[in-house]
């Protein structure tokens, strides 16, 4: 990254500031202030999310907030209710009291001097969520959203669950949270009265893992929050960003044919970063993009942004399999219009012994069965990349032999895919409840595979989540399964791998018991989206990647990433271990000492479907002389054939004396899940 000392504007960066609600809880700001506001108003960005501005995002908000600031933005990172040093108790994900208090935000923001009334709203993840959330609401001075690495569908394509599956990123991701929320506000910034905020927050957050169980359908706790409910509520110009690694690509296409109004979309090689931090890469100069963005929508400065194709994308070139790369090959491609009018489908169908393009001469209508170990889903990484830890699928044959597999024969020429291939499959199934994980895999001519993309569906939810219907044991079922999208080119002499398994942990929670699905191939077939190279293509380039100048942070202890697959032959025991450990870092100007470590473990014996667990355990601490805190958060999830079950355990300690301690024990009705 160039760090920019050359900014156009000078800026003064303003630590602290609260920003009272109607309630008269207190919300705590950073601010990044143009010096030329105090005379002449400008723009202003928001970016609304709760993972402590004061420490755990502090470099990476200085890099971007700095750079919008450079570029004559006024720009405000601001802590959630409960949140970092806010006031209050955080108690679920985008409550509506949180979008109440985004719509006051905004309202302060314009009132004070140095705004001149239009506001943009900035987030990736959570702060992607409720910047499109708040813009559904229309507040008057928000003008434009850049949304990353977000979903307009918080039931079907979220952390929770895909294909009506419950993934295990909703226990990790509940753990994080559960980490966050147990952490206290800074004394220097709230002085005596942190003691009192961290009990209230310690008593008052909750179990939030126990909530979500609580609702297996797609039912109004979902709804609410999901723009796609009512695409016409979000008027204002948004700007959808994902990466093919990150869990919400599906999202930022879906957002660019539904959304009423100006919109653009760009999806990168990236993982759940900035593409300015992206990984894999390349990262781009994306910075440079939102300014241009900023300009053209808060200034009326033309920019030509919007003279940019209505998406952007990365066409993956073919690689080896592996769990982490530092860059994909590729090339930027565009398109004009989303969906695009010159893609077209190619049909593949499933056949014995393989899969057979469109036309092709084959054996006719034939059934095939599977009934698949636990084991296949240990090496398909996580649902969501972050890239902090090897966290890519790994060689897709680890998987192959307990799935049911269709590989075509070699291609011709190549084949480049942009959007979703779709299985449309004939299945019955010898159990109520099951699912089929499907996976397509780019196989190279010495036999590595690498997964493209893959989608789960869970059969009960065939026509809809919000009122799932048991399957008849034995009886066939036309069903549909998406993948994810993704822009893939696969080269002559490359195959095509169809694989389909009944099981995909632990990305996806198992189904209540063992079940064996019968495809017939005859009727059953892959679709797939073949977009034909163009001329236009080859002028799409970005710039390098810039940023403004960052706190200094010193590494204190070593960060350790580690992604292991155990598997103890003696006992029939197979577990994936993920280790990731931030170690401790140090932050000079603030006299403050960060430790972040993270430990989670799935596992299973044998066939047993009941032995399946997945396990967490957070420790997050800080410390500044003398005053030093340290908590520990650990989830177990274990389920029967009729339950969930949910363990876990909060501890909280001033220096080495525990202060606070308490457990949960719950049971939860498993609902066709």
């Amino acid at each position: 990254m160039h760090i920019r000392d050359d900014l156009p504007r000078p800026f003064d960066t303003i630590e602290h500031t609260w920003i009272r609600m109607p309630d008269g809880v207190r919300l705590a700001a950073r601010i990044w202030l143009p010096q030329c506001a105090t005379d002449e108003p400008v723009p202003a960005i928001l970016e609304y999310i709760p993972y402590r501005r004061r420490d755990a995002t502090r470099t990476r908000d200085d890099v971007m907030h700095g750079y919008f600031a450079g570029h004559g933005f006024a720009s405000v990172r601001v802590d959630i209710r409960g949140s970092g040093d806010s006031e209050g108790v955080l108690e679920d994900e985008y409550l509506q009291s949180e979008l109440d208090d985004g719509l006051a935000v905004i309202d302060w923001i314009c009132g004070q001097p140095w705004c001149d009334g239009n506001v943009g709203i900035i987030g990736i993840s959570w702060g992607g969520f409720n910047g499109l959330q708040i813009a559904a609401l229309q507040p008057r001075a928000l003008r434009a959203v850049i949304s990353v690495c977000s979903t307009d569908d918080r039931y079907a394509d979220d952390v929770h669950h895909m294909g009506g599956c419950l993934l295990g990123d909703n226990l990790s991701w509940a753990s994080t949270m559960f980490a966050y929320n147990s952490l206290p506000p800074d004394p220097a910034v709230v002085g005596d009265a942190w003691r009192d905020m961290w009990f209230e927050r310690l008593h008052g957050s909750g179990l939030w893992l126990e909530r979500w169980l609580r609702h297996q359908r797609r039912d109004d706790y979902w709804r609410h929050g999901s723009i796609c409910e009512d695409w016409s509520a979000v008027q204002c110009p948004v700007m959808a960003v994902s990466g093919w690694a990150d869990g919400y690509s599906n999202a930022a296409l879906r957002m660019l044919e539904h959304l009423p109004g100006p919109r653009l979309g760009l999806v990168g090689p990236w993982s759940h970063k900035y593409p300015h931090q992206g990984v894999p890469g390349p990262a781009i100069g994306f910075l440079q993009e939102c300014v241009r963005w900023w300009d053209h929508w808060l200034r009326g400065v033309e920019t030509g942004i919007m003279q940019e194709p209505t998406l952007r994308a990365w066409m993956q070139d073919s690689v080896p399999p592996t769990t982490y790369y530092d860059e994909r090959p590729g090339r930027w491609v565009g398109e004009p219009t989303w969906p695009a009018g010159d893609i077209q489908s190619v049909t593949y169908h499933l056949a014995w012994p393989g899969l057979l393009a469109d036309g092709t001469a084959g054996p006719g209508r034939r059934a095939m069965s599977i009934q698949s170990p636990l084991s296949v889903g240990l090496f398909a990484g996580k649902w969501c990349s972050y890239a902090a830890t090897p966290d890519l699928p790994h060689d897709q044959r680890e998987e192959d032999g307990g799935a049911l597999v269709f590989t075509s024969l070699p291609l011709d020429e190549p084949l480049e895919i942009l959007g979703a291939p779709v299985l449309e499959l004939t299945v019955s199934s010898s159990r109520p409840v099951a699912m089929v994980a499907a996976r397509l895999s780019d196989v190279q001519p010495d036999d590595q595979a690498t997964r493209v993309t893959y989608g789960l569906l869970n059969l009960a939810h065939r026509d809809g989540s919000s009122e799932p219907t048991p399957m008849e044991p034995g009886r066939p079922y036309a069903i549909r399964v998406k993948l994810n999208d993704v822009a893939q080119r696969f080269p002559a002499g490359h195959r095509l791998r169809l694989s389909l398994s009944t099981s995909y942990w632990p990305v996806a929670w198992p189904p209540p018991e063992p079940a064996r699905l019968t495809v017939e191939t005859g009727a059953s077939r892959l679709l797939v989206p073949r977009r034909v190279p163009r001329r236009e293509d080859a002028g799409l380039e970005f710039g390098p990647v810039e940023g403004a100048q960052a706190t200094v942070v010193e590494q204190l202890t070593a960060p350790h990433h580690t992604w292991r697959v155990i598997r103890d032959l003696a006992t029939d025991e197979s577990t994936l271990e993920v280790v990731n450990d931030d170690g401790t870092i140090s932050f000079p100007d603030l006299n403050l000492e960060v430790q972040r470590k993270a430990l989670e473990w799935y596992s299973y014996a044998g066939v047993d479907f009941n032995s399946v667990r997945g396990e967490t355990l957070w420790e997050r601490g800080v410390r500044r002389g003398e005053w030093s805190v340290r908590t520990l958060t650990r989830t177990i999830l274990t389920s029967t054939s009729t339950h969930f079950r949910i363990d876990a355990q909060l501890d909280a300690f001033e220096g080495e004396r525990l202060v606070f301690a308490k457990t949960w024990s719950e049971h939860i009705e498993r609902d066709l899940v």
